[in-house]
């Protein structure tokens, strides 16, 4: 326990108990946060005429010369180590004066938010590295024929590019949670103190600009209990793991020798301790675990947090390492995965392999109705008769006459029908197949082409919003160091 809580309410407390409560060993992220809080409230009391100028200087001086936490200290958390650096550099009488008018739990909501602003920018900014990288790969594989799948299995020729467009966009609404959520941790709440504010006639807008928020959080109660913004962030986070997931897991199974379809570099794999053979996707397996820990985080979080009355409890400080935790995952993860999408090797002859011979066969059903006028269940009747001939005598695609499929016609749907050989053959070309569907969102490269340039425009729009919320912040630094020095240097003269 605090040296400046004895001889009060509590006359000692068992180190063992102090030590089992204890968050100074993650109060380490904060305690920055928490120095430059103490500068914007000294600040404010003085200007408010709390306290005398002179007692202000001092304790904005020892404030500043607290740079990290000495490896041992008997303080339980980070805001009482800052005041009882402050009170052994000034004295009882100035030092017991930094804590009017705010509690721990105003402070440590709001350390946890300026930490949390910081950290959303990095993540944020690491998300768009990774869609670069996306990007620069996808420009090179428009026209990489690649199969598309559903259920594991062959469904229909896309090409690699759009398949990489599509996790870019998928990243970029992981980047627009990240950025609402950002608007709601950017409230503060110092004022709101222990529950109830203060009889002291503070100005909480005038910290709340000195800290760079946009603006208060206004219920006292409020202020001090909500912890939703950290299961809002460590949701978004959640959901952004889920789609790094799915990344990883394509590539972990389109790298195997069953699939075939891409090669990852020898930097970013290992082998076997016996089998000298292989080739495993060693970093990409740790990432696939590593995302189910960061849901696990949050999972872990809202069953702390679920059932906890109103006003502040300390099994808080039990979520804030599951949050920081998070970041530092899925911040590793994404600086890996960036460097190594842009290095991977498509194999381009994909397609040719006997197992995606039919995967055009929704072209040739298209074919039927449109050209042929047959209704399309019946062609897709007609066409699923042709599959299952194909595959049962294993019959090559180059073989399917137009005679055999008016035979199956007959057989199947009982209509005659002739077609000709060109429509045939241009049913079963993967490349013809990909550049008939220019729908909106489709893969023609042409579509593909026009999709990544509207990409990139919404990166650049990301980085711009990045840019202008971190000036902001720079701007509210600068204003907290003019005023330190305003107050310092007057209080002296």
């Amino acid at each position: 326990m605090s040296n400046l809580f004895r001889k009060g309410r509590l006359t000692s407390v068992r180190k063992d108990v102090t030590r089992f409560t204890s968050s100074v060993n993650s109060d380490k992220m904060i305690l920055k946060p928490v120095v430059k809080i103490n500068q914007a409230h000294i600040i404010m009391l003085i200007e408010q005429k709390i306290i005398n100028a002179s007692d202000g200087r001092a304790i904005l001086v020892a404030l500043a010369s607290i740079k990290d936490m000495r490896k041992k200290i008997v303080a339980e958390d980070a805001h009482m180590y800052v005041e009882e650096e402050v009170t052994n550099s000034v004295g009882h009488v100035v030092g017991g004066n930094l804590h009017i008018a705010k509690s721990r739990n105003d402070q440590v909501s709001t350390a946890i938010r300026i930490t949390l602003r910081e950290n959303l920018n990095t993540l944020i900014e690491s998300i768009v590295k990774m869609q670069e990288s996306i990007i620069t790969l996808a420009t090179k594989h428009v026209e990489t024929i690649f199969p598309g799948y559903t259920h594991l299995q062959p469904a229909q020729p896309v090409t690699f590019s759009h398949y990489l467009v599509a996790y870019v966009d998928a990243l970029e609404r992981d980047v627009s949670r990240l950025e609402e959520v950002y608007s709601r941790v950017n409230q503060c709440p110092m004022g709101a103190c222990a529950i109830a504010t203060t009889s002291f006639k503070i100005d909480r807008e005038i910290v709340a600009k000195l800290l760079g928020f946009t603006e208060i959080l206004e219920n006292s109660i409020d202020a001090v209990s909500a912890r939703d913004f950290i299961l809002e962030t460590m949701a978004a986070i959640a959901i952004h793991s889920v789609n790094v997931s799915r990344i990883v897991e394509d590539l972990i199974l389109w790298n195997s020798l069953n699939f075939g379809l891409i090669e990852i570099p020898d930097e970013f794999a290992s082998t076997s301790s016996i089998m000298p053979q292989k080739k495993n996707p060693d970093p990409l397996e740790v990432i696939r675990a590593r995302t189910g820990n960061v849901i696990g985080c949050f999972l872990n979080s809202v069953t702390i947090l679920r059932a906890l009355p109103s006003g502040y409890n300390l099994d808080f400080q039990e979520v804030t390492p599951l949050l920081w935790n998070s970041f530092e995952i899925t911040m590793e993860a994404l600086d890996l995965l960036s460097k190594l999408l842009p290095n991977l090797t498509i194999y381009e002859k994909t397609l040719e392999k006997p197992v995606f011979n039919l995967i055009t066969s929704t072209e040739l059903a298209n074919i039927l109705t449109r050209k042929y006028k047959v209704p399309f269940r019946t062609a897709h009747r007609i066409v699923g008769a042709l599959c299952k001939l194909v595959i049962d005598e294993r019959i090559p695609v180059s073989r399917i006459t137009p005679e055999l499929l008016e035979r199956i016609t007959h057989k199947s749907a009982g209509i005659p029908l002739k077609i000709l050989v060109e429509d045939l053959k241009s049913a079963f070309d993967p490349m013809k197949f990909v550049e008939a569907h220019s729908t909106i969102g489709g893969p023609s490269p042409s579509r593909v082409k026009k999709a990544i340039e509207s990409r990139k425009e919404r990166i650049n729009s990301t980085r711009k919003w990045l840019t202008q919320t971190r000036s902001k912040l720079v701007e509210a630094d600068a204003s907290l160091e003019k005023a330190i020095k305003v107050h310092t240097i007057e209080s002296s003269v």
